[in-house]
């Protein structure tokens, strides 16, 4: 700890545990999708959000589109069980059922699985 540290007290937060996570990947046409497939994949969302809720299984994040791809991001406690929480409304929808979820057992790096939803 350095005498800066000592006096005026550690701005450094402590670490918070690392989230497991729920990643997936949804082919769009061209770089940014069109109208309509955008507005559909936008309109899963908060089913996604209500259904993690529902089984108290952690969060949905957003998401990001872009480079021929829509990704949502949910985290929580516990990769099994959040994924579990979403699997059917993933594989059940025209446009998502065509992804690969990378279900995520900890931070960035950490060990992962990935999920073909059309199987």
């Amino acid at each position: 700890m350095s005498i800066f540290s000592r006096i005026f007290g550690s701005k450094e937060e402590p670490a918070k545990p690392s989230e497991h996570a729920v990643i997936v990947r949804v082919p769009i046409t061209a770089a940014n999708g069109t109208e309509e497939e955008i507005q559909h994949l936008m309109g899963l969302e908060s089913e996604l959000e209500s259904a993690i809720v529902e089984a108290g299984a952690g969060e949905f994040d957003g998401n990001e589109f872009g480079e021929g791809e829509y990704v949502y991001y949910m985290y929580g406690p516990d990769a099994d069980s959040l994924f579990a929480s979403v699997e059917r409304l993933l594989r059940d929808h025209d446009l998502a059922k065509k992804g690969v979820a990378e279900v995520r057992y900890g931070g960035p790096g950490a060990n992962a699985r990935k999920v073909v939803l059309s199987s």
